[in-house]
């Protein structure tokens, strides 16, 4: 069975790229330990757009949707959404001072899925 990627776009305006990155950066860990996980990157744009992507590469489907179930869950208070932060953890999920929810970085977010075919790795 190949593995399933799951690469989420988020549009996020300049102001909030730092606030993102650093929501991202105190959610590190939170993923890394689920069961068929298997690799997480954000992708900060170089130029010409606005749109961060966030790559987790998943053993299964079914490893992503529990892992969804399971830990976005508490994450995000119930919200659906997806790895490491859209639909509310990373960019706007946590709860601030007081226990109201702080703006969300991203404007908005889109989750695109893929099945690994081919891949390449460095020889040794």
């Amino acid at each position: 069975m190949p593995s399933v990627v799951k690469i989420n776009v988020l549009t996020v305006p300049d102001d909030q790229r730092e606030v993102l990155e650093k929501r991202f950066a105190a959610r590190a860990g939170s993923v890394e330990n689920s069961d068929g996980f298997e690799w997480f990157e954000l992708l900060r744009p170089a130029e010409g757009t606005d749109q961060y992507l966030v790559y987790t590469r998943w053993r299964s489907e079914e490893d992503f949707q529990n892992w969804m179930a399971t830990s976005m869950r508490g994450a995000h208070g119930g919200a659906q959404g997806g790895p490491r932060g859209e639909g509310g953890g990373a960019h706007g999920g946590a709860q601030g001072e007081g226990g109201e929810r702080p703006k969300p970085a991203a404007s908005g977010s889109t989750l695109w899925s893929f099945e690994v075919v081919q891949q390449a790795a460095p020889k040794a």
